[in-house]
């Protein structure tokens, strides 16, 4: 079987919603480096996103053809008006997400993210009438008391580059839904096109050929890790889990890219960012750490040996 094969199956097993659990944390670790990414290469955004762009819907290609052969291109002739969709929304989320990263911190960015959650939670039920847990509910709940103590308390950001994060954010809740809505989206197709349309969007206001061969690299693997990588974990493992469990995950973003913006370049988040950030970071790794528990498969219990022939 596939690792697309497996992606589809139903995510109501125990061993589905934990492997959908690794792979939405694994995406979020790679995408939790943009920031990072973004201090490192002193490019203009426009520049950035079309070889981010290139590079990422290259290795997106390069992971289906692995997985299926050179038969993995026919993908993009099944996209539809959902696929179609997909793709577009997902580039413009990332236009305004890039774009953000040069007009606000990497903290403050990251926190706005952290408000998925109560936003996909609210779509996802009005949409797929998926009601939220309690368990899930109150962890969104306190992911937002930290967002709320990072950006209301810091002195950090600026209002266009948290207004930019605020719809990429939108745009990423919209992606969740739509991925729940319709399965048979080929969305690593969809995620591949998105890259590339990206980049063409960027494309007249970049300058192209005034990178660096050390820039190459690094654009290379902003692509491959940021986008490829962490959009391939991201497609497989949202569609094992309900959409506030995906956007809450994710919101483990917010206290991890400012910690590698922090360990490289020294930029100090505030006490507020600190103290918020721990704050979104306790309420996931305790509702990841309770779910597991909840949903571990009970352990067989020994069967009694047969009673010998003869002996009462």
């Amino acid at each position: 079987m596939t690792t697309e094969a497996m992606a589809l199956s139903p995510a109501s097993s125990g061993a589905n919603y934990r492997y959908g659990l690794y792979l939405v944390v694994a995406s979020t670790v790679a995408w939790s480096l943009a920031g990072l990414f973004t201090r490192l290469i002193h490019l203009d955004a426009w520049t950035m996103l079309v070889w981010r762009g290139l590079f990422g819907g290259a290795g997106l290609i390069a992971v289906m053809v692995l997985q299926d052969g050179t038969g993995a291109l026919r993908q993009f002739g099944k996209l539809r008006w959902a696929g179609w969709s997909y793709a577009l929304v997902g580039a413009a989320a990332m236009v305004c997400f890039i774009t953000s990263l040069r007009y606000t911190t990497v903290a403050h960015a990251a926190v706005i993210y952290a408000t998925l959650p109560f936003l996909a939670g609210g779509l996802g039920w009005l949409v797929l009438r998926e009601r939220p847990g309690a368990g899930a509910a109150a962890a969104s709940f306190a992911a937002l008391v930290g967002v709320a103590l990072m950006v209301g308390f810091g002195a950090e950001g600026g209002v266009l580059g948290d207004v930019l994060a605020l719809v990429m954010t939108v745009g990423m809740v919209v992606l969740i839904v739509l991925g729940r809505m319709y399965a048979g989206i080929p969305t690593m197709a969809a995620a591949a096109l998105s890259a590339f349309i990206s980049a063409a969007a960027a494309l007249p206001f970049a300058h192209v050929t005034s990178v660096t061969g050390q820039e190459i690299v690094l654009l290379a693997l902003f692509g491959v890790v940021n986008s490829a990588l962490g959009i391939t974990l991201f497609m497989l493992g949202s569609r094992l889990l309900p959409p506030i469990e995906t956007a809450l995950l994710g919101a483990l973003d917010a206290p991890l890219a400012p910690v590698w913006v922090w360990l490289v370049f020294a930029e100090t988040p505030s006490l507020a960012t600190f103290i918020g950030g721990g704050v979104v970071f306790a309420a996931v790794a305790v509702h990841i750490a309770r779910e597991a528990i909840m949903k571990r498969p009970p352990r067989a219990r020994p069967r009694p040996e047969p009673a010998l022939a003869g002996k009462s």
